[in-house]
């Protein structure tokens, strides 16, 4: 799921994907994508399914209760054993295929965990994002950093990348150079960080925590692949630090909410995804209060007047 485009200076977005939807389609040695058709302002051109193996298989974020991408997914199976269902996090986009899977082949899910908020919710406060979250999702086994998954001719090790979800995990396919970075890192868009889901502070300590790696290429949840690693993460980490600047030259201009604040700063945004847009907004405040850089009264939230601290 991507945050509305975009303020400040972005990365390189590389936006040629053709997602011939249905299709396994190889992307590596030893690993066949297939795109669900459920394309959108947050997920592009759909969610994309990573089969990885051959004879033996992973099967990574099998994605939402869809028929014909269940069909398509069990035909690319045919004649495969499934070990594994790898969950990335637990968007609805992404989890909960992973049910129906396990019932049809046996599989055992593994994932960080169930989902949960990144912090408790402030009295009065809703979750914007309640209804797209799997709730009932749980996994056969939850990871911690550095866990490893293995099959035949293939082994996969867990990166706890929280940030855009608090249990979102990315997985590095071992010897190959390549991270299965799903909704963290994406080559069209960055990632909607929206509390209390997700965190600022989580998710640039997850982007510091890939920068220390030395990976060739990543697939993510959707769109194409991140062909340079470590040069976009550098440019995503500086995209949102300049987002940061951005919050505080609003503020220091005189803006006092956060509605005022997405206005200026996502002024070339479609009006329709300002509602998320004030989430990112958010996602910020709460990191600079924490910091001690701005205050508000009370917790940060959407309806907080905010002043430089």
């Amino acid at each position: 799921m991507s945050e509305p485009r975009d303020a400040p200076k972005s990365p390189e977005f590389d936006l040629t994907f053709q997602p011939a939807h249905g299709e396994a389609v190889p992307v590596a040695e030893h690993v066949q994508r297939i795109t669900v058709n459920n394309p959108g302002a947050f997920t592009f051109h759909g969610t994309n399914t990573y089969i990885v193996g051959d004879a033996s298989v992973c099967v990574i974020d099998p994605g939402p209760e869809d028929e014909a991408h269940f069909r398509a997914l069990m035909a690319a199976l045919a004649g495969r054993e499934v070990t594994h269902i790898a969950v990335s996090h637990t968007h609805k986009d992404h989890s909960p295929l992973a049910r129906r899977l396990k019932a049809a082949t046996g599989a055992t899910i593994v994932a960080e965990g169930p989902y949960r908020p990144a912090r408790p919710l402030h009295d009065g406060e809703a979750n914007p994002f309640a209804e797209s979250s799997d709730l009932d999702f749980v996994p056969d086994i939850a990871l911690a950093e550095g866990d490893r998954v293995e099959g035949d001719g293939w082994r996969l090790t867990a990166i706890l990348t929280p940030g855009h979800t608090t249990n979102h995990v990315a997985f590095a396919f071992e010897d190959r150079g390549i991270v299965f970075s799903a909704d963290h890192v994406m080559a069209w868009a960055t990632s909607i960080v929206a509390p209390p889901d997700g965190a600022m502070s989580d998710y640039m300590a997850s982007l510091e925590r890939l920068l220390m790696r030395d990976d060739r290429v990543y697939f993510p949840g959707h769109g194409g692949p991140v062909k340079d690693p470590a040069a976009f993460l550098r440019g995503l980490r500086t995209h949102r630090r300049m987002r940061e600047r951005a919050v505080l030259e609003r503020i220091r201009s005189g803006d006092r909410l956060i509605a005022d604040m997405v206005r200026a700063i996502y002024a070339s945004t479609d009006p329709r995804l300002h509602g998320a847009a004030a989430l990112s907004v958010l996602a910020h405040l709460e990191d600079l209060v924490e910091k001690g850089e701005v205050t508000t009264d009370g917790p940060a939230r959407l309806s907080g007047v905010y002043r430089i601290g």
